[in-house]
């Protein structure tokens, strides 16, 4: 049962107005028809990905892993493609001092059991060395197989923070696509969702109604203290972090960057 607003007076003041469902619908579905036409838009996006070039490389290359060095070719796991998200990393930096955004994908990460199905492998590469790497992956649970590309040139090495598509054909290896910036956001299902809340996602690039909450900078719940409180102190870590048996709170982010 809703009720319907008698008196305008009762309007919640920074919040959308207060109207009867059969308003409601009618707002609801005219949104919706724009709703469709980005999701075709989408699709036609996704048309045109497939039909993008790709650029062929020495799959013979070797990255580090808990197996010691092995060839890029191993990370297909025998399937014809391949997902790779490159992690960024800091040297030296304990594991709360680690990129908080990539902290943000790679948790996001934790399962292709789907991608594998569709015959699609999955792993993460960062330039870390692996005898820093291999701790941090097991602090933070993750079971997905994770590689050194260390002094590894482009595509495999090269610049960090981004999701690589990659196809084999037998021996041979190919580079079909690649995200840039926000594009990581298709793996990280809370940002749709907090698209579809009355708040958004409280950032400050972000079109929002007068009265609404003032956005903040677009990173500033990826750090959270010990009470799950946003922020970038010296006593927090990647939000993730805070469920992994043994995070405990720190005294610094460990790193000369903590600034932020």
């Amino acid at each position: 049962m809703t009720i319907t607003p008698d008196d305008p007076t009762t309007a919640l003041p920074g919040r959308p107005p207060v109207v009867d469902l059969a308003t409601w619908q009618a707002a609801r579905d005219e949104l919706l028809v724009r709703e469709k036409a980005h999701t075709r838009q989408g699709d036609a996006l996704a048309a045109a990905r497939r039909r993008l070039p790709m650029v062929e490389f020495d799959g013979t290359v070797e990255v580090v892993g808990p197996d010691g060095p092995v060839p890029f070719l191993d990370l297909f796991q025998g399937r014809d493609e391949l997902v790779v998200y490159k992690h960024m990393w800091h040297d030296g930096a304990p594991h709360q001092g680690q990129c908080e955004g990539c902290t943000n994908i790679a948790w996001h990460l934790k399962d292709a059991v789907y991608l594998n199905a569709r015959g699609v492998s999955f792993a993460i590469v960062t330039t870390g060395r692996w005898e820093e790497v291999a701790p941090y992956v097991e602090f933070m649970g993750y079971t997905q197989p994770w590689y050194s590309v260390r002094d590894v040139d482009a595509p495999i090495g090269g610049d960090m923070g981004y999701l690589t598509c990659f196809l084999r054909d037998g021996d041979r290896a190919f580079l079909t696509y690649s995200t840039t910036g926000r594009g990581n956001e298709a793996v990280a299902g809370f940002f749709s969702l907090l698209d579809m809340t009355p708040y958004g996602r409280r950032e400050a690039w972000e079109d929002q109604p007068e009265g609404r909450p003032e956005g903040r900078h677009a990173c500033w719940y990826w750090r959270s203290d010990a009470d799950g409180n946003a922020t970038w102190g010296p006593t927090s870590r990647p939000v993730p972090q805070w469920t992994r048996p043994g995070a405990t709170p720190v005294q610094t982010l460990g790193r000369s960057d903590h600034d932020h």
